[in-house]
């Protein structure tokens, strides 16, 4: 195990490897390319016209952020592009530098910058996002979504079809929707939307979600050209005009596309400032995407971020030198390309390709696109990520989830991407520390043990922070693999590693042929108010002197292992022999059947019991010497006699008993038969009953035998410095009945 809590596999696994491979879902790619198309391509000419850079820039960074980023990236859905988040900065930018191909060299070294991130594994930030805040991420976006595209929807646009989707002035643009929105919508618009939101709603639900050979989406914008088309002929007044369709410019020729940077400028200072501002927003609007992007993928793979860091740097440098603006990882684009069913990244590369087309031959054909039913895909995307059923949700899982929640989204809205989810962090933080402060436990790193079995054992309190090693270590698991994870000891566990461990096991488990399981889940988890804190640490417990108090420990530490909360007593190897040299607590007489860890039954600390195991729970003078030895060698200051139900030993040798015409029994029953504890016939169905019987009558049988056959223990035990009781553990509930302590002024 590497220092990070990974596997030292002898390869790494790629991750890559393990998606798909590139044309092994065409049926799905294809289809789902062409959606992302027809939505990213007004995206880019709308995101170039408000970051006041040329349209044909937009466009260019499109099919890059498609063709070499979808190329380079390990990402299966994400798709790069033109970024609303970057428009306010590349305004200022290009106004403060002067010129376009001056800021251009500012692109070209700051994406370099962003190699070198990827190159120094800077990625890792995305790791520790909490999902909440990616969450309210993208329930933000989905409301932008719905804002921005309404009006679209509607046919209340004021200028041209290139704004399409800019989101400078949201609030300003929703308020003159709706103080002009009865006078100023288009009756054409709102008949496609409304056919073409009944298409896509209804067509999962119809005998059409059999015809998986073009998305609903797809149907959408095909249907949308031909009845507008239609509307020209047969009813003109809900006839589109080109105001309200896609405008792609004209180019003639494929140098027009083309603008270099100016390479004089590398030795301004003010240029490398830009640089090195856009590297910092881009690189971390790239990795929220990425991470936005592989929660709502139905495969929950996970993108390797140094690697999309060292990907978007390759598509920006190249875009820098041939005139495009800055691009980062979208959740539009790639909400998009998962709803329309991607598969694999050649989704996302096929779009690049067919922007690159659309700019040279197809503009024509495409400006005939309605923006209405372009809207509306988004309109369903934007509730799809901010639905009520998300909302709902994460209000179940209690405030400290749902209040950073709801305030990335309100931040996100009102300011932008980046500072949204800044104040959204900062929240969320704080109901992490206010959850530490009431569970003021250690946090021990996560331990896997390789070989036959992976076993990941989770420490005492496991929050969002313990997130990335949990990830990596389970998504670099090797196919058909046994995994067990342990959260026996665990507290507290975060709602994301939760996440994490359903992902891991109803996805990638089932599709790499990795068999999980998941030990000592509790069903919900409080922080903090639940937690019942223990506070006397092994070595006071051992300094307990009377049987009483012993006693009273063994109990309280079952009651503790019943409730699922144990505190915690796994010490480190070289503390080891420090608590062995300590006396012991306690010597337990257990019959052999009894496998599960006295320690963690009683909760008691290491060393602190001496155990002594026999077939059987009937002790004999070889048993009682121990005891003796235990007591009066090792400083043993209690005896317990311990019995278990549906004890194996006693139920075999009871149906041997049986088999043999009820004759010849075995000595472990014997006695019992012999002083007639169960009858001496007796009917299958009723084994598990005189199993028990039999238990309960040789621990007190044992009981009586050591007061009896051992002067030392019996004067031991009249003086009060040495404790005797019996126990019978009862497997169906974990719970341990202890006796009272043996009254020693019966003792004769």
């Amino acid at each position: 195990m590497g220092k990070n809590g990974n596997f030292n596999f002898r390869e790494k696994v790629d991750q890559a490897a393990l998606s798909k491979p590139l044309f092994s879902r065409m049926d799905k790619d294809i289809p789902s390319s062409i959606v992302v198309f027809l939505v990213a391509l007004p995206l880019c000419l709308g995101i170039a016209l408000a970051s006041g850079a040329p349209l044909v820039s937009g466009l260019i960074s499109g099919i890059i952020g498609g063709i070499v980023i979808g190329s380079v990236s390990h990402s299966s859905v994400s798709v790069s592009g033109p970024a609303a988040s970057l428009t306010a900065v590349v305004l200022a930018s290009i106004a403060s530098l002067g010129s376009f191909d001056v800021f251009l060299m500012a692109v070209v070294l700051g994406r370099i910058f962003q190699f070198i991130l990827g190159i120094l594994k800077a990625g890792l930030i995305a790791d520790y996002m909490p999902s909440n805040i990616i969450k309210g991420l993208l329930a933000a976006i989905g409301i932008i979504l719905i804002i921005a595209q309404l009006p679209y929807a509607v046919g209340f646009i004021q200028d041209s079809g290139a704004n399409f989707g800019a989101r400078d002035n949201l609030l300003e643009q929703a308020i003159a929707m709706f103080k002009n929105f009865f006078y100023s919508l288009h009756p054409g618009a709102v008949v496609l939307s409304i056919i073409s939101l009944a298409i896509i709603i209804f067509w999962e639900k119809s005998p059409l979600k059999n015809f998986k050979l073009l998305p609903p989406s797809l149907i959408v914008v095909i249907l949308g050209v031909f009845l507008n088309l239609l509307f020209k002929y047969i009813a003109p007044v809900l006839h589109l005009s080109e105001k309200y369709l896609v405008n792609i410019p004209k180019i003639d020729r494929v140098s027009e596309l083309v603008t270099f940077p100016d390479f004089n400028s590398i030795t301004n200072p003010e240029v490398w400032g830009v640089a090195i501002t856009i590297t910092l927003i881009a690189s971390i609007a790239s990795l929220l995407a990425i991470e936005a992007a592989d929660e709502i993928d139905p495969h929950k793979r996970k993108t390797p971020p140094n690697r999309e860091l060292v990907a978007q740097g390759v598509g920006n440098t190249i875009a820098g030198l041939v005139g495009g603006i800055p691009l980062t990882s979208v959740i539009v684009r790639s909400s998009v390309n998962i709803n329309a069913g991607a598969e694999t990244k050649l989704s996302t590369i096929l779009h690049g390709i067919f922007l690159l087309l659309s700019v040279l031959f197809l503009s024509s054909i495409l400006n005939l696109i309605p923006l209405s039913s372009l809207a509306v895909i988004l309109l369903v995307v934007g509730y799809k990520l901010a639905s009520w059923d998300v909302i709902s949700t994460m209000y179940k899982k209690g405030w400290n989830q749902f209040i950073p929640f709801v305030v990335t989204v309100v931040a996100i809205i009102l300011t932008d991407l980046l500072i949204g989810i800044f104040i959204g962090s900062l929240v969320s933080i704080f109901f992490l520390l206010r959850s530490n402060y009431h569970n003021a436990f250690f946090i021990e790193n996560t331990k896997i043990f390789k070989g036959e079995t992976i076993r990941l054992e989770l420490s005492n309190e496991v929050s969002f922070f313990n997130k990335a090693s949990i990830k990596n270590s389970l998504w670099n698991v090797p196919q058909n693999s046994n995994v067990i994870i342990d959260a026996t000891f665990s507290s507290y566990i975060d709602h994301d590693i939760l996440e994490i461990f359903e992902d891991f096991k109803t996805t990638f488990a089932e599709e790499n042929n990795i068999n999980v399981s998941i030990i000592g889940l509790k069903d919900k988890y409080s922080a903090g108010k639940e937690l019942d804190f223990v506070r006397e640490d092994i070595e006071e417990s051992k300094e307990r002197s009377t049987p009483q108090e012993i006693l009273d420990y063994l109990k309280e530490g079952n009651s503790r292992y019943v409730d699922g909360k144990l505190v915690s007593r796994r010490l480190r190897n070289k503390e080891l022999m420090d608590f062995i040299n300590s006396p012991p607590l306690a010597t337990v007489v257990n019959c052999i059947d009894l496998r599960e860890p006295l320690n963690v039954m009683m909760n008691t600390g290491i060393g602190d019991l001496i155990p002594i195991r026999a077939a059987g729970n009937l002790v004999d003078s070889h048993i009682i010497k121990s005891i003796d030895i235990a007591c009066k060698q090792q400083g043993a200051r209690f005896i317990l006699l311990m019995g278990n139900s549906s004890n194996k030993i006693y139920l075999k040798a009871l149906n041997e008993y049986m088999q043999h015409g009820y004759k010849d029994p075995d000595s472990l029953i014997a006695e019992a038969l012999k002083a007639q504890q169960i009858p001496n016939k007796f009917e299958e169905k009723d084994l598990h009953i005189y199993a028990d019987l039999i238990t309960r009558w040789s621990i007190k049988e044992s009981k009586k035998r050591i007061i009896k056959e051992n002067p030392y223990l019996r004067e031991r035990i009249s003086q009060g410095k040495l404790g005797l009781a019996t126990a019978f553990f009862n497997r169906e509930n974990g719970k341990i009945e202890f006796s009272e302590l043996y009254d020693s002024a019966t003792v004769s």
